[in-house]
């Protein structure tokens, strides 16, 4: 099947607008890699530092002769997807001996959940902490001993920022290992019931807590279709992860297979290999259209409109929101995995999973095929699924239909005709909605606007009884600049109470929501922001708005509207206090969330 035409012409859209900037990254990567290994520019005695406590493998490091993994971990044992992660090294290292190589942890890098911190102070520090983490990983590949990184991450910011240092580092391979999700617990929908029961004042604390711990309960990524499982789908579509890695249960034999074979697939492609692939080659732009695709194929996280375009910023490459919407236009929806269904990602997996999604977009042109991948040329070879045969890892070919048509379709026939996203344009500026979840007799909202500067207002405003008509409830200064543009997910059961109840409410925001948002329309990522003067800051409460995901508009139906001066923030709240006078620079430099919100680039 050839590729799509609106494929390809948003591809040869970011081509063009990259063409000086792409350019440029390539040289700059083969100059890197033309000095060649790194390790032999190294005295003996830096070398003599590098090597010190390596033990067993230090004489192989010494003559320099086999390549040399560099790891970079987030793991902690706070965060659920990231506690497998301990055992990681270890496993890389034996790996790494056994075929004939060596592997160093060459540092780690932070790794915030935002399940602790929604609605907390510390959710301010979130969205910069994908800045932290690219600084982090970058000074942990600047000894330049490494001859290839592999990358240990699974959630929220923490792949975007890894993949941030990636392109940094783009002259050597890049492999990134994920740890897989916990077993399923509490269905997702239940645990949603419970949430909107808590904040409508029918249970208590006791039965709230009881279903989260029944829900969130042990290793493993959270099992909702969320950002951090988004993140892993965007790796396996972009040829980041071996094929099938993505959604393997941690603590199985096969995960530790696949853990095992990352090692040795990622020593095979080093400069000293014989299929040298640096990462800031195969992160190009048909990688990331290919990923856009499979962002809106599989209902994911808003979140990724804001991390992919920095991401390949980091590569030479220049994504817009339009590349989004107009994927999105074109790329039906084939799955159905919480918040968009009643399924969780093992579910999803087991019903045929990514393989047979990449199978299905591959044979309708919807897919660039001809990308380079750490598993080998071509996107072909992520149609099949790992499975261990006498202990043995082989890939077989996976499913060719769906095993179950509830949770996953082909694309002939999808539960939606288009992505799950639109762009809203209009005198409020740019945002996105995310509306695979959200009612088709919801997608256009006209009301009055209430005002609100914290979500913690909206809220009380809830628990006072105040909301007794329909609302577009306006949160703003929540963007980059003014306060790290921190998660409104909280905010989710108390707009579905009122939705519930027969009112008719919208969000619109210059904040974020989280990949687990659902069934309320929020036009979120509203950009110029509120704290740079945007067209946000000159709403008043009782301004008739309407969001309209059809027509792909967001309005202020008011006469005058443009002439008013916007309201200057007291911003005074947000400077101190758990960190937050830390990132002062971070809030002054970050960039606009259209081009990805970051401080760095």
């Amino acid at each position: 099947m050839p590729l799509d035409e609106t494929i390809a012409r948003v591809t040869d859209r970011i081509r063009e607008r990259s063409r000086d900037s792409r350019p440029d990254y390539l040289a700059r990567l083969h100059a890197a890699a033309d000095q060649g290994v790194a390790r032999a520019h190294l005295t003996c005695g830096n070398q003599a530092h590098a090597y010190a406590a390596m033990g067993e493998d230090k004489d192989r490091l010494a003559g320099g002769h086999v390549p040399n993994l560099g790891i970079v971990t987030a793991y902690n044992d706070m965060l659920s997807a990231h506690q497998p992660f301990e055992r990681f090294p270890e496993l890389i290292r034996a790996a790494a001996r056994d075929a004939g190589g060596t592997a160093q942890v060459a540092g780690g890098v932070p790794a915030m959940c935002d399940g602790v911190t929604q609605g907390q102070t510390g959710m301010e520090l979130s969205l910069f902490s994908r800045d932290v983490i690219a600084l982090a990983a970058a000074v942990s590949l600047s000894h330049n001993c490494y001859d290839a990184a592999v990358f240990l991450g699974v959630c929220d910011k923490i792949v975007p920022g890894l993949i941030i240092a990636a392109g940094a580092f783009g002259h050597i391979p890049a492999v990134f290992l994920p740890a897989g999700p916990m077993l399923s617990g509490l269905p997702n929908d239940e645990k949603a019931k419970v949430r909107q029961q808590f904040a409508a004042g029918e249970v208590g604390r006791d039965a709230l807590m009881d279903a989260e711990m029944k829900s969130y309960h042990g290793p493993g990524t959270c099992t909702f279709y969320g950002t951090a499982n988004s993140n892993q789908m965007l790796m396996e579509f972009m040829g980041l992860h071996l094929p099938g890695a993505s959604f393997v249960n941690p603590g199985t034999p096969l995960r530790d297979a696949l853990t095992a074979a990352g090692a040795k697939r990622a020593l095979e492609i080093t400069r000293q290999g014989n299929e040298y692939r640096p990462a800031g080659e195969i992160l190009d732009e048909r990688a990331f259209v290919n990923g856009i695709v499979g962002l809106m194929a599989t209902g994911g996280s808003t979140n990724l409109i804001l991390h992919i375009p920095a991401m390949a910023k980091a590569a030479g490459i220049h994504i817009d929101i339009e590349d989004f919407a107009d994927i999105s236009a074109v790329v039906p929806m084939m799955a159905k995995v919480y918040p968009n269904g009643l399924a969780d990602v093992n579910h999803f997996h087991a019903a045929g999973g990514l393989g047979f999604m990449i199978g299905d977009l591959l044979k309708e042109g919807l897919l660039h095929e001809d990308t380079l991948t750490v598993h080998g040329d071509g996107l072909g070879s992520y149609t099949q699924e790992p499975k261990l045969k006498d202990g043995e890892l082989v890939w077989e070919d996976g499913a060719g239909s769906s095993q179950n048509e509830k949770i996953l379709r082909p694309s002939a026939d999808p539960f939606q005709k288009t992505g799950g996203l639109r762009q809203l344009e209009g005198n409020l500026g740019r945002a996105v909605m995310k509306v695979s979840a959200v009612a088709p007799e919801r997608h256009v909202i006209e009301a009055k606007a209430r005002i609100f500067h914290d979500q913690a207002e909206v809220k009380e405003a809830f628990r006072n009884g105040e909301f007794t008509e329909d609302t577009i409830v306006v949160v703003r200064f929540q963007g980059p600049q003014a306060n790290g543009m921190p998660e409104l997910h909280n905010l989710t059961p108390v707009l579905a109470v009122l939705q519930d109840r027969g009112l008719k409410v919208a969000l619109v925001t210059d904040g974020r929501m989280s990949g687990a948002s659902g069934k309320v329309p929020a036009a979120i990522h509203l950009s110029p922001e509120g704290a740079s003067g945007g067209p946000i800051a000159k709403l008043r409460t009782g301004d008739r708005v309407r969001v309209d995901a059809v027509a792909g508009s967001i309005s202020v139906l008011e006469d005058g509207f443009d002439a008013r001066e916007p309201v200057t923030p007291d911003l005074s709240g947000n400077r101190f206090g758990l960190g937050r006078e830390l990132f002062e620079t971070f809030r002054r430099q970050a960039g606009p969330s259209t081009e990805g919100a970051s401080a760095l680039l």
